[in-house]
């Protein structure tokens, strides 16, 4: 039976949205979306991540460029017009999923968001169904694609993972068709814990763990998927407070001996030689999901680019690497299709095989694609 669709906010204003003045409909909600403060909860002030009063990276890193730089920032802002969108529509795949999931396949539905399998549990990443990632429905970075399915098409999931709280990975709407339709435990970072509670999700569906904390998740007739949140190079916020919640990788396992399978999934992170550490301690992986876009020099502590992406892979021992936070949103200044090219160019000299799906492309192991779809999409083919 089908299931509602997720709600628009554009539509669910209704006829009263031509009352309502363009400045009201952009802050509407607002609030809500920018979520919760942790403040007080022990667990988050004693996190060794924590000092001096807010969540730090191991590694000193710089989250905004020196004031020196703001102003050519700003000028490249003003000048970059639509480079960092398709020139043609993005080419979508409707999933063809099965009805039980398999040991292991992926698909890769835009940006950071990926729907595992592994040993017949069904995993989603970074769930993002809204059109704008901002706390805005009708501000902020828009897609440069649909979703290729629908929220109600989902299978019953065994898990969500949230990498951080930034709006281009936590989605309030889709948090709230989750928890109303699913009833999965959403797995969290510390502190990320406050912003669920206060968009009502029950307080025994939410999982906040620190890094290098596991929670299992056991289903009868499968073998019991483990979670463990690892060490990223990143920063989190949502409203005008930074860094009160942490931001993580993860390793998802299932199994034991050779029916083992297992992903690392980067989130959204700068390059540390703490994946080396990572992979020493729960590689190898059959599969590693790791960012590519919204790189740039100004902020190289925070977004590592194709390049460090190939190099976490091998530093995690991966087999297979699938790339993503590109392509749906334009959130910086190189073109759509640079980290993917550079990416290609990269993997090609350091013997690592790649999946290069369409958004909605399941794949395995021996199904990956690896065909430059984008090319015919792209205003350019090159990386700049």
């Amino acid at each position: 039976m089908s299931r509602p669709r997720l709600p628009i906010l554009a539509a669910a204003l209704g006829a009263a949205a031509v009352l309502v003045s363009p400045v009201a409909n952009a802050t509407r909600g607002l609030r809500r979306s920018m979520g919760a403060d942790p403040e007080g909860d022990p667990r988050v002030t004693g996190s060794p991540q924590w000092q001096g009063g807010g969540f730090q990276n191991r590694l000193e890193s710089h989250v905004l460029p020196s004031s020196g730089s703001q102003g050519s920032m700003a000028v490249d802002f003003a000048k970059k017009g639509d480079i960092g969108r398709p020139a043609k529509p993005v080419p979508l795949v409707t999933p063809a999923l099965p009805e039980k999931a398999s040991d292991f396949a992926a698909t890769w539905l835009g940006h950071a968001t990926v729907l595992l399998e592994l040993n017949g549990h069904w995993v989603l990443t970074d769930p993002v169904w809204s059109d704008r990632v901002s706390p805005s429905a009708t501000v902020g970075p828009k897609r440069s694609h649909p979703v290729p399915m629908e929220l109600a098409d989902l299978p019953a999931l065994s898990a969500v993972l949230i990498s951080h709280d930034h709006y281009d990975h936590l989605d309030t709407a889709t948090i709230d068709w989750l928890t109303e339709y699913q009833s999965m435990p959403i797995v969290v970072p510390l502190g990320i814990g406050a912003h669920l509670r206060a968009w009502g999700v029950p307080e025994e569906r939410i999982v906040e763990l620190d890094w290098d904390e596991s929670h299992t998740v056991v289903r009868p007739g499968l073998s019991d998927l483990v979670l463990t949140c690892t060490e990223a190079r990143h920063f989190s916020g949502r409203g005008f407070t930074r860094n009160k919640t942490l931001w993580s990788s993860w390793v998802v396992a299932s199994g034991t001996g050779e029916e083992r399978r297992s992903v690392f999934f980067g989130g959204d992170t700068g390059y540390t030689p703490a994946f080396a550490d990572i992979g020493d301690q729960h590689g190898p992986f059959d599969l590693t999901v790791l960012p590519i876009g919204a790189y740039d020099t100004r902020w190289s502590d925070i977004h590592m680019n194709p390049a460090e992406a190939v190099q976490t892979h091998l530093d995690v021992h991966g087999d297979l690497l699938l790339p993503i936070h590109w392509g749906t949103f334009d959130l910086a200044f190189h073109s759509w299709s640079a980290p993917v090219e550079w990416l290609v160019e990269d993997a090609a000299t350091r013997d690592v095989v790649l999946a290069l799906p369409r958004p909605g492309e399941r794949f395995d192991r021996s199904t990956a694609p690896s065909a430059a779809w984008w090319r015919e999409v792209a205003k350019e083919s090159r990386a700049s």
